[in-house]
C-alpha cells in the first residue's frame, strides 16, 4: 500500500515539474501557430511617416505569413530599450529596430547580440558594427536629402539666402546626416548662411514654439526655413502665418518626409518643397528576413530612393504621398 502511494507521488510530482518546464519554455509565445516571430521596435507613432512606416511592416508581416510583435517607445530611449528586453524575453526570433538614439540603442543591441537575435535597423543607425551589432540597416540616403534641400535653396535664390534650420532630436543620425548633408553645400556658396539652427525634436508643436522665438528675433532676416522633417516645417509654417508672413512666398519652407500635409499645402502654394522620403520599409524588411531564414548573405546597406517634390512636379508626384 505505501508502495503505491510513492509510485503516485512520484508520477504527480514528475507531472507537475514537466508542466513548469513547458510553461517556460513557451513563455511570451503568443500562440502555438510555429510561425516566425519578428519584433518591431517603433521609436514612436506620432507623425504620418511613422505611421505609415509601421503600417507597411504590420502589412508586410501579415502576407509573409511572420508573426510580428509591435511595441512603440512613444519618443522614449529608456522605453525602447526597456521594449527590446522584452521582445527579447518573449524569444523573437529576428528584431527589427527604429533607434531613437545613436549612441543611446546601445543597450538595447547588446541584449538582442546576447541572445543571440539577429538586429535588422529600420531608418536611423545605431553606435554598432554592422556584420556584428546588427545584420543590416534598411533606410533612405538622409545626407542626399539634406544636400537637396540645400541644392533647392540655393536655385530658388540664387545662392543668396538667410536660413533658419529646424534640426530633429538630438543624437538621431536622421537628424545628424540631414545637418551635414544641408551644410555641405550651404558652404559652398559664400552669401548663403544658416543664420539659426535650432532643434525642435522631428514635432511639429515644438517647431511652431521655436519658430515663434526666432521671429521675435531675427524675423526681418529669414529668407528660408530648413526643416529636417515636414511636422517641423508645418509647424514653422504656422508660426510665420500667425506673425503675418506668407510662407512659400515671403520665406520659403522646405521640408523632409513627403507627408500628405506637405503635398496639399505644396499645390496650395503655402510650402516650397519636400525631399521624400519613403516609409515603406516592410517588403524591404521581409525581404532580408526571407533571405535569413533561408541562410543567404544579405546587404549590409540598403537604401530607398528618394525625389524632390515642389510645385513644378507635384501633380505627377502625388501618388506618393502619405
Amino acid at each position: 500500500m505505501k508502495r503505491n502511494v510513492v509510485i503516485v507521488l512520484c508520477v504527480l510530482l514528475t507531472a507537475i515539474i514537466l508542466s513548469a518546464c513547458g510553461s517556460k519554455e513557451n513563455m511570451g509565445k503568443e500562440d502555438d501557430s510555429g510561425k516566425i516571430k519578428v519584433g518591431f521596435s517603433q521609436q514612436s507613432t506620432e507623425v504620418a511617416y511613422r505611421i505609415m512606416q509601421t503600417e507597411s511592416i504590420k502589412q508586410a508581416a501579415e502576407k509573409s505569413g511572420y508573426q510580428l510583435v509591435f511595441t512603440d517607445a512613444q519618443n522614449d530611449t529608456a522605453k525602447q530599450t526597456s521594449d527590446v528586453e522584452d521582445l527579447v524575453s518573449q524569444k523573437i526570433d529576428y528584431l527589427a529596430l527604429s533607434p531613437r538614439d545613436f549612441e543611446g540603442a546601445a543597450t538595447a543591441l547588446a541584449a538582442a547580440k546576447k541572445a543571440g537575435i539577429p538586429v535588422i535597423l529600420i531608418d536611423r543607425l545605431a553606435a554598432g558594427v554592422p556584420g556584428e551589432d546588427y545584420v543590416a540597416f534598411i533606410g533612405s540616403d538622409y545626407i542626399w536629402e539634406g544636400e537637396q534641400a540645400a541644392e533647392w535653396i540655393a536655385k530658388k535664390t540664387d545662392g543668396k539666402a538667410k536660413i533658419v534650420e529646424l534640426t530633429g532630436t538630438v543624437g538621431a543620425s536622421a537628424a545628424k546626416d540631414r545637418s551635414v548633408g544641408f551644410h555641405q553645400v550651404v558652404d559652398k556658396h559664400p552669401d548663403m548662411e544658416v543664420i539659426v539652427s535650432q532643434t525642435a525634436d522631428f514635432s511639429r508643436a515644438e517647431a511652431q514654439k521655436v519658430m515663434e522665438n526666432i521671429i521675435q528675433a531675427r524675423g526681418n532676416e529669414i529668407d528660408a526655413v530648413y526643416a529636417h522633417n515636414d511636422e517641423m516645417a508645418i509647424g514653422a509654417s504656422l508660426a510665420l502665418k500667425a506673425a503675418g508672413y506668407k510662407p512659400g512666398k515671403d520665406i520659403l519652407i522646405v521640408g523632409i518626409d513627403g507627408d500628405k500635409a506637405a503635398f496639399d499645402l505644396i499645390k496650395a502654394g503655402e510650402y516650397s518643397a519636400t525631399i521624400f522620403s519613403s516609409p515603406y520599409f516592410g517588403p524591404l524588411l521581409f525581404e532580408v528576413i526571407d533571405n535569413l531564414v533561408a541562410g543567404k548573405e544579405v546587404e549590409q546597406t540598403i537604401i530607398l530612393p528618394g525625389d524632390v517634390i515642389d510645385a513644378d512636379n507635384i501633380d505627377e508626384k502625388m501618388d506618393l504621398a502619405y
